[in-house]
């Protein structure tokens, strides 16, 4: 059991470091948007790959508000956070509670 316990323990550690780096790729898409990015920027393309697919699905489940104010990335950081505290500390106490 303990080969278990230390397997989804690894688990939870992945899983949390995906969730941090997803969440500061995130921020930079958000924060990149304000300004006027080159597109062809191997930056800007990498960001925008990997946050399109997920903030696109989002985007067209929630309502426009006034001035085209896209909240898609707001939504998609708490839905990190909600990951981070529900999935992971489960993943973690699940870990500890079968030592």
């Amino acid at each position: 059991m303990i080969i278990v316990s230390n397997f989804l323990g690894a688990m939870a550690a992945v899983l949390q470091m995906i969730l941090w780096l997803y969440m500061w790729i995130v921020i930079a898409r958000a924060l990149i948007s304000w300004v006027n990015p080159d597109p062809y920027n191997p930056i800007v393309r990498f960001l925008y790959n990997a946050t399109e697919p997920l903030l696109y699905r989002v985007r067209r489940s929630l309502p426009v508000f006034a001035g085209g104010l896209d909240l898609s990335p707001l939504v998609v950081l708490v839905a990190i956070y909600f990951l981070q505290s529900f999935l992971v500390q489960s993943l973690r106490d699940l870990a500890f509670s079968i030592r």
